[in-house]
């Protein structure tokens, strides 16, 4: 396939413009300036087309411009845009409601909306120290939790991510996310890597830096996002809820990335047979309207009236759009995810066995990652050749996104039929073949 042009002149032109008055903070990957979007398809402003493999990062779960949605927000956009959570509105309710309904845990939920990912993780976190009454957590390697101080905290997958903004918010200590293809613990005989992980909590962390009794919650991606698309041991989940309940501590699940269907089941957690206190949800539960949620058990979420609030939280557009994401998502495209998901994890693997600078695809679902390393048995990362893969990608009209030091995620609509991923994957390997020989020159 002949490489396009790229940017074309329009593009090109808005590029420019974009870097006179634009924070230049946004890690822009490559010059893709979006036009429109239908489906699993996006066009940019000189008219080239893309398949689309990143979904705006896992947030477009119906496609773009799911018509369905589309008309959804516009019916709740001639009624009215806004009104103040201090009053009532039916979207609010009914999307509440369904979330108690899909909510990963038997007791009755409650939910707080908000904007954003990070505004949700910034609500699970108030609550867990304003329920226990401890100030403390427990967060991963690896992780990526948000941007305001609170989640940029927890996360720890870039140290750029840090770097600049200390001091950074109080009690917070890291352990190893079980990652079974880089392990760093030593393993007991017998012993699960995940549960390696949590005896390590337990052993070293509470007794040699934190108390276990002042330690309000452990804030967990059920799979990482950022930190490459980890799936972690079967040990790991029940592990860690037997840790938490053993010490009456939260656990916080973050599904901003990895719920809403994307593994085949509402939340991913759901795949490794544990309830969480409190998760978290955003990105793909409004098709790509801004809206987050924090939703926890009913007895966890006691805070009175004052304790927590915000403007735009609710919002009626977003409500509308979360609404019709999520019946398409439980009627068509959660199975879907996790059929097609699976198609893709195999054809991903058959590509694999011929490249050897593949040294790992792991996944649930529409939650994939390929991981790139220069040797098989170092397993050293390879981020050269992941980076001109992504660019070579997106010169034929893939659009792909990297994470980690070497990880190609991909995350595309929940809609993405089985004839798309092979385009996809044409363009894939092409993209990875060129790579390779440009490397080896």
């Amino acid at each position: 396939m002949e490489p396009m042009k790229l940017p074309g002149p329009k593009a090109h032109a808005l590029v420019k413009r974009d870097s006179a008055v634009v924070s230049p903070s946004y890690p822009r990957d490559y010059p893709f300036v979006m036009d429109y979007g239908k489906g699993c398809w996006v066009w940019d402003v000189d008219g080239n087309k893309f398949l689309d493999f990143m979904a705006g990062i896992a947030v477009n779960s119906t496609g773009h411009a799911h018509p369905e949605v589309v008309k959804a927000i516009q019916e709740q956009a001639e009624k009215f845009l806004h009104i103040s959570p201090d009053f009532y509105h039916p979207k609010m309710v009914e999307l509440s409601e369904k979330l108690d309904e899909i909510a990963p845990m038997q007791e009755a939920a409650t939910v707080f909306l908000t904007n954003s990912g990070t505004e949700a993780v910034e609500t699970a976190l108030k609550l867990a120290r304003y329920h226990t009454g401890r100030t403390n957590f427990i967060g991963f390697t690896g992780a990526f939790h948000g941007r305001t101080m609170g989640a940029i905290t927890m996360t720890a997958s870039k140290a750029i991510y840090h770097s600049g903004f200390y001091p950074l918010m109080n009690g917070v200590v890291h352990a190893p996310y079980p990652n079974p293809y880089r392990p760093i613990l030593e393993r007991k005989q017998g012993e699960d890597y995940g549960e390696t992980v949590v005896r390590y909590i337990e052993e070293q962390i509470f007794h040699q830096i934190v108390p276990a009794n002042e330690v309000a919650g452990i804030l967990v991606e059920p799979i990482q996002g950022e930190g490459g698309y980890i799936v972690p041991p079967a040990g790991f989940f029940p592990a860690l809820r037997t840790l938490c309940d053993k010490y009456g501590i939260l656990l916080l699940a973050d599904e901003v990335q990895s719920g809403m269907g994307r593994t085949g089941k509402w939340w991913a957690i759901e795949n490794f047979g544990v309830e969480p206190d409190i998760f978290t949800t955003a990105k793909g539960i409004a098709s790509g309207m801004p809206l987050g949620a924090c939703v926890a058990r009913r007895t966890v979420m006691d805070w009175g009236k004052g304790a927590h609030g915000n403007t735009y939280g609710g919002n009626p557009l977003a409500c509308a759009a979360a609404l019709k994401t999520i019946e398409l998502i439980e009627n068509q495209y959660m199975q879907n995810a996790a059929e097609t998901g699976q198609y893709a994890i195999d054809a991903l693997e058959e590509i694999a066995a011929r490249h050897s600078s593949i040294g790992q695809v792991r996944g649930i679902g529409m939650m994939i990652g390929v991981e790139f390393v220069k040797q098989q048995d170092s397993k050293e990362p390879d981020s050269e050749l992941r980076d001109r893969l992504v660019q070579n990608a997106f010169e034929r009209g893939l659009l792909l996104l990297g994470c980690a030091k070497s990880v190609i995620r991909i995350a595309p609509p929940l809609s993405m039929t089985r004839s798309e991923i092979d385009e996809g994957l044409l363009i894939f390997e092409e993209a990875l073949n060129l790579a390779e020989k440009e490397i080896e020159n």
